[in-house]
């Protein structure tokens, strides 16, 4: 995918207790970072996670899947992109694509599902037609249904 697909791009810089004895980001962390641009894709929304799922929609969100794919290491104290994008609804979920570059350089590839919830039961509920309109509105080009 091209970086310029991608409306939510955050800026991150590599930190000490990140990196391991071969002074490259541990593959964990990648995850962390992946989390920190869908919360920077919320606040660009103008949705707070996780306060306003439930009070505007009485909903909650849960990961289901998270994959990593990586194409070359990050090292202590580089500056880096994340970069995060809704690519599909279903009924009761929404899928992420997310990307780390630094630089031109792309780095780290990724997916995350989230299934739309009732915080009270657990059980899937759909997606509200206001948090899908919000995404729409965001994305420049638009997630598949």
């Amino acid at each position: 995918m091209a970086l310029a697909d991608f409306s939510l791009q955050h800026p991150l810089r590599v930190r000490w207790a990140e990196v391991d004895l071969q002074a490259i980001v541990f593959n964990g962390h990648y995850l962390t970072y992946f989390d920190i641009a869908i919360t920077e894709y919320w606040r660009a929304c103008n949705v707070i996670y996780p306060q306003s799922f439930e009070a505007l929609w009485g909903c909650d969100f849960f990961v289901v899947k998270a994959t990593v794919e990586y194409h070359a290491s990050a090292r202590y104290d580089e500056e880096l992109l994340t970069c995060a994008r809704v690519v599909k609804f279903g009924n009761t979920s929404m899928r992420f694509v997310t990307e780390i570059h630094r630089g031109a350089d792309h780095l780290i590839s990724g997916e995350l599902v989230y299934v739309c919830v009732d915080p009270k039961t657990r059980s899937p509920v759909r997606i509200p037609d206001g948090l899908r309109e919000i995404v729409k509105a965001f994305e420049k080009t638009l997630p598949a249904e």
